[in-house]
């Protein structure tokens, strides 16, 4: 739900301004000159990233050995991939060709880190787009920014392009995406549980992903995000790779309980105190990835 409160404590601006180690952009020089106008920032990361699998709309074909460029999990790495592809101003637009290959992740992460950097409190959120496939909702990373006025506020910085909004025929403002068109984990997992959703709607289409082991596990991820551990989307741990028929009572309450304070966005101590205070929430120093062209493998995270 949109934020009703409309301010800030001063520790959860603290929070989501500061960077984490997946957000901090590395090399300061490399952003200067970039605007603070959250539109116009997503617009910067819109002209530097590009969706592996999008390509074919900008009429480029992804060579594979690029394919794993997604397997980058730091803002300092995107961008130095970035300016050694291409040495002018991160606000000067690539062509496709030299954009970096990244997933949803990447373009929500990339626009946290500048909102970060330029004074606007920002985090990412984990959930499901229904503006992809009609009838489906997709697998999908987002942005969350704080507007004075609104609130936190959606904003999907990988929309704004005529390309990609002439082919999925968006309506609405990709600064400001309606709650009904993304879903957060924690609505998908409560809507799932009570019987109005589908599990099975729920998932990665294209590689035949789909049930509630999904969305289980992308309350987990979400979790995370809210607490700035921005892991892949392929990344597990614990929760998020236990079978949901496997689960007992206590863990299915805990997990209705993070849902609910995914939906609320909140109270701040609240996601912080679900993700710290239980071990199979809490991100470890390693986790399993389930890259989609590199196989499982378990990765060390920066700390």
């Amino acid at each position: 739900m949109t934020d009703a409160r409309h301010t800030l404590e001063a520790e959860e601006q603290a929070f989501y301004l500061a960077h984490s180690v997946f957000s901090d952009p590395g090399d300061l020089g490399r952003l200067d000159g970039i605007p603070t106008d959250p539109s116009a920032l997503a617009l910067v990361v819109r002209n530097l990233l590009i969706h592996r699998e999008e390509t074919p709309v900008f009429g480029f074909t992804l060579p594979d050995h690029r394919k794993n460029e997604a397997e980058t999990r730091y803002v300092s790495a995107i961008l130095s991939i970035i300016t050694e592809r291409d040495g002018d101003p991160l606000t000067v637009a690539r062509p496709p060709e030299k954009r970096f290959a990244g997933t949803c992740r990447d373009f929500a992460l990339v626009l946290c880190s500048l909102l970060r950097s330029t004074g606007t409190p920002a985090r990412i959120r984990c959930g499901f787009a229904s503006y992809f496939i009609a009838g489906l909702h997709e697998d999908h990373w987002v942005a969350e920014y704080w507007n004075a006025e609104r609130g936190w506020t959606l904003v999907d910085a990988q929309l704004p392009a005529p390309e990609l909004m002439e082919a999925l025929k968006i309506s609405f403002d990709p600064m400001d995406v309606p709650r009904d068109e993304f879903l957060v984990a924690g609505d998908a997992w409560r809507d799932c549980r009570a019987g109005r959703s589908d599990p099975e709607k729920f998932g990665v289409s294209f590689i035949n992903l789909s049930g509630m082991d999904f969305v289980q596990s992308n309350v987990v991820r979400d979790l995370a995000a809210l607490n700035k551990v921005e892991v892949l989307p392929w990344d597990g741990w614990d929760l998020a790779e236990r079978f949901h028929k496997d689960l007992h009572d206590a863990e299915l309450k805990l997990l209705d309980t993070v849902a609910e304070a995914e939906s609320d966005g909140g109270p701040f101590a609240r996601l912080r105190s679900l993700f710290l205070a239980n071990p199979g929430l809490r991100t470890p120093s390693a986790v399993i990835s389930h890259t989609t062209y590199a196989g499982t493998r378990t990765v060390s995270l920066r700390s």
